[in-house]
Formats: structure tokens, C-alpha cells, sequence
């Protein structure tokens, strides 16, 4: 059998190179990702895994889901290792290079997405030949997914299949950059846009107009009263930090002169839950302070006034659990028995609420992701490797 050095050492050049092929793929959230679905389906098609895809509705974007069977087959409880194949914009005047072409260099290689997180797909499909060559105890998944990066909205389109195909999975390890450290927990995402419709008019005769920028200052300070209510919500046994939920305002804009009564103005806010009930107590209370005060006052003035909140992605947090076999997995394999949170979402709270234990766990720093010259180093690709290899051991 060889040995796992020769193995990582066969198997890194054909990871740099399946890396520089997905970050040639200009994968934007919101932007078609199909090229790199069919490229990633051949490269698993090559070794005889069993492929299906789902699609968004515009047909433009698509998830892939594979499987390597073992000895148990599908039902074997198998092990999913999930990346999300979308990537946040790159602007090329701001970059040292072409961000969508891969430069090498100072054993790093950099580009759109090469930490967040094609880093760990192009580890799983450059070890995807080795997997298949074993007779495996149970089999091994892999879950390429879109827009994760948008509030993960392709992941529920896959699970929603999984869940009718009924198939059973034992773990799921969910690849983004943690330095190869378990992640067993982060908040959930949950990201709003608020619309106001106000009335026009002259600024010297604020009487007969609806403002509709005051009326989301007003709006606003509501949110800020319920941010201080968050922190006195904290749970006593929070590992996060700050240990209770956020709240904060992203963007505000409307308004066209000083002597114009605003007639539109829409507001861009998050909360990042710690729990769910959190997400729903500052849901009801804004909506209630809208429905209640805000918008009667708007309507004796102009009755078509109006606000209008749109959820654009409500990611759901990533839960600790007392016992966690992916975890003790991932600990058990890297040698590395820490258990982190972190501030930022994935999918994880998704593959969980399926009732798949989940862990976090992939190469590269979330300090890289989405950044100017993105990069991730040989050694974090190489530490991936090693973990890969050793579950392959593990399976055989």
C-alpha cells in the first residue's frame, strides 16, 4: 500500500493544477456556474461515481452530488465532504494580477476563490481517483453547491432532493477555510432589505408630505433599542463572541435634494442569531412597531405609503452539540483535538438540521477569503491532503 506522503506527493501537483482550472471559472454569486459543474462532473465521471444535479430555477446554476459507493452502498452511512463553488466579485485594477487566472508563487497560490473554497473542492476531486480505486466500507459524497455566498440558496435546493431520495449519511464535513482546525458551531445569518414609500413634495411644506427617510431613521432607532434587548437575551452557556446576537445597519439610501421631501428610502440590515428565537423576536417586534405605529402615522398623510421589508437569505446557525461524530472525526484525523466557533455562515446549520452530524473544517484562513490578491499557502492544500488520505485509511 503506499504510504501517505507518497500519496500526497502524487496527488498535489494534480490538486494545483484542478485549483487553476476552478478559479478560471468566473463563478460570482448570482452568476451561471455550470462550466465548472460539468467539469467537476466529468472529473468524477472518469472514475465511475454516480452523479445527479439540481438546478436553480433559471436553470443557470446547478448543485452536483456524487458518490464513490462502498461495501454498505448508498445507505451505508456514507461521509459527504460539501463545498459551494460561488465566489464574492474580484475587481481586476485592484489585484496584482488577473484574479481569475491562478499565480503561483512564495508557496501560495493565488486567485478568486482559492481559499474561499476551491481550495478543498480541487483537494477532494484530485483525491476522488484514490477513493474510487479502494473497496470502501461506506461510501464517500461529494456536494459541489451554488450561491452559498448569497445566503446559501442553492444548498436547500440539493437537501430538499436528498431528503426525497431518502438517503442516509453518517457525517459531513464542510470544507471553508479554518486552517484545517473543527469548527463545531457559528451563529446563523440572517441578511434584510426595508423599503419606504413616503410622498414627495416641497421641503418648505413638510405637512403634506411623507418623509420617507425620517420615517426609517425612526425605523433604524427601533432596531437599535431591540440590539440592546439582544444583549440582555444572551444565553448563560454561549461559547461565541460577543456571546450574545448582532444586529447591524449596512447601507441607508434615498433621497434626491435637500429641498425634496424624501419619497423613497430602503435600508440594508443583518442579525446573526445565536439562536433562532432571536431571529423571530426582533422579526415580530420591527414588524409590529411598523404595522402598529409607523405606517399609521404614514397613512393619514398619503394612504399608498408604505414599508416593505424583503428577507434576501436567512442562513441557519450551526449548533454545538454535546456529542459530535464529525467532529471527533476531523479531530481524530488531523491530530488536532481543538474545537473552535467562528464569526462567519455556512451551510453547516443546513446538513445539521438534516440530522447529519457536521463539522468545519478547511484549508486556508478566513482572513484571505474574499480579499485583494486571495491566496492559499501549499502547506494549508497539503495539510487537506494528509486528512483526505487518512480517512481514505480509515475506509478501506
Amino acid at each position: 500500500m503506499a504510504t501517505q506522503k507518497n500519496i500526497i506527493d502524487q496527488v498535489f501537483p494534480e490538486t494545483l493544477k484542478i485549483l487553476a482550472d476552478l478559479i478560471k471559472f468566473q463563478t460570482e454569486s448570482g452568476t451561471s456556474n455550470l462550466k465548472l459543474i460539468e467539469y467537476c462532473e466529468k472529473k468524477l465521471d472518469e472514475i465511475e461515481a454516480t452523479s445527479f444535479k439540481t438546478f436553480h430555477e433559471s436553470g443557470l446554476q446547478a448543485n452536483l452530488f456524487s458518490t464513490i459507493n462502498g461495501k454498505e452502498k448508498l445507505n451505508g452511512g456514507g461521509i459527504i465532504l460539501a463545498g459551494h463553488t460561488d465566489v464574492v466579485p474580484a475587481s481586476s485594477n485592484e489585484w496584482s494580477s488577473d484574479p481569475y487566472i491562478a499565480r503561483e508563487k512564495n508557496n501560495r497560490i493565488y486567485g478568486r476563490g482559492s481559499c474561499d473554497m476551491k481550495g478543498f473542492i480541487a483537494c477532494t476531486l484530485a483525491m476522488a481517483p484514490f477513493f474510487s480505486k479502494q473497496n470502501l466500507k461506506k461510501p464517500i459524497h461529494f456536494s459541489y453547491t451554488y450561491d452559498e455566498e448569497t445566503s446559501c440558496l442553492g444548498a436547500p435546493v440539493l437537501l430538499r432532493e436528498l431528503k426525497k431520495r431518502n438517503i442516509d449519511f453518517s457525517i459531513c464535513v464542510i470544507g471553508e477555510p479554518t486552517n484545517m482546525k473543527a469548527i463545531h458551531a457559528h451563529k446563523g445569518y440572517n441578511e434584510y432589505t426595508t423599503f419606504f414609500t413616503g410622498l414627495a413634495g416641497h421641503a418648505s411644506d413638510p405637512e403634506h408630505g411623507v418623509n420617507a427617510i425620517e420615517y426609517a431613521i425612526r425605523y433604524i432607532n427601533k432596531l437599535m433599542e431591540l440590539r440592546e434587548e439582544l444583549k440582555r437575551r444572551k444565553p448563560r452557556d454561549s461559547v461565541f463572541t460577543p456571546p450574545y446576537s448582532t444586529l447591524q445597519i449596512g447601507k441607508i439610501s434615498g433621497g434626491l435634494f435637500t429641498n425634496v421631501i424624501a419619497d423613497q428610502c430602503t435600508v440594508d440590515w443583518e442579525v446573526r442569531p445565536v439562536t433562532p428565537e432571536d431571529g423571530k423576536f426582533i422579526n415580530q417586534n420591527i414588524e409590529s412597531y411598523v404595522e402598529e405605529t409607523l405606517l399609521p402615522e404614514m397613512r393619514k398623510v398619503y394612504p399608498q405609503s408604505n414599508i416593505k421589508k424583503e428577507t434576501v437569505g436567512e442562513t441557519i446557525g450551526f449548533s454545538k452539540v454535546e456529542k459530535s461524530d464529525a467532529v471527533d472525526l476531523i479531530c481524530n484525523l488531523t491530530g488536532d483535538n481543538s474545537r473552535g466557533v467562528v464569526s462567519f455562515g455556512t451551510e453547516a446549520g443546513l446538513f445539521q438540521e438534516l440530522g447529519i452530524s457536521t463539522v468545519v473544517c478547511g484549508p486556508g484562513s478566513i482572513e484571505q477569503a474574499h480579499t485583494i490578491d486571495e491566496y492559499v499557502t501549499f502547506d494549508q492544500l497539503k495539510l487537506c491532503l494528509k486528512m483526505l488520505v487518512d480517512l481514505r485509511n480509515r475506509l478501506i
